[in-house]
């Protein structure tokens, strides 16, 4: 079975999906690390953030891999700390939306999909991604929610600058955060973690063959 977890940056998708595939026995699959792990490693190569075609290229060459407990690896290095700083934050819109980019990383999230029962998050997935996926939700909140879940996790940045961050980061990725017409939509801005998680476990339960 496969769940699939859209919405915006800051609407819970990580910690969700996250808690939910412990509770569930399922692969965790996060779809945003994986362009976070390729923008470090064309920082690291020298790539700029838009030139497409040099960013695909070395996508296809260094499939990202997600493994257990959350790691996230390339080209045989642990990025799993690196991707989550400041710099990336700014630089990971610009390599995601490289067609060619996406093309590729689509490809090896379908691979990652196709390995068994998982928990994937991120944008696309339930309209592009894997669209057949027997459970799909949409995470929305608050903006100013959004911003204050975002600043706990990037402490150095202020709360204005984040809201901007975050205003900006949705016009970007506006074309590529949609809803599947068949997706339950979860407003999380007053829920807790553990009741988005029991939300979505139900709908897992009543979809699982008997």
């Amino acid at each position: 079975m496969i769940v699939a977890i859209d919405g915006p940056a800051g609407a819970g998708k990580s910690t969700a999906a996250r808690r939910l595939a412990e509770r569930l026995g399922f692969r965790y699959l996060d779809t945003g690390a994986m362009y976070r792990a390729l923008t470090w490693l064309a920082r690291q190569r020298g790539v700029a953030d838009d030139d497409g075609a040099a960013l695909a290229d070395l996508a296809r060459r260094h499939p990202i891999e997600l493994e257990s407990g959350g790691v996230v690896r390339i080209a045989g290095t642990d990025v799993t700390e690196a991707i989550r700083s400041a710099e990336i934050d700014r630089a990971v819109p610009v390599v995601a939306r490289q067609p060619g980019v996406r093309e590729v990383m689509r490809r090896r999230q379908r691979e990652l999909a196709d390995a068994g029962d998982a928990v994937i998050e991120g944008r696309d997935i339930g309209t592009v991604v894997v669209p057949d996926a027997e459970v799909k939700v949409y995470f929305v909140a608050n903006t100013r929610v959004r911003a204050w879940r975002r600043q706990a996790e990037r402490p150095e940045i202020g709360s204005d600058a984040l809201v901007t961050d975050l205003r900006l980061r949705d016009e970007s990725d506006a074309e590529r955060t949609l809803k599947a017409d068949d997706a339950v939509e979860i407003d999380t801005t007053r829920l807790k973690i553990d009741e988005v998680v029991a939300i979505i476990e139900e709908l897992v339960r009543e979809r699982l063959p008997a």
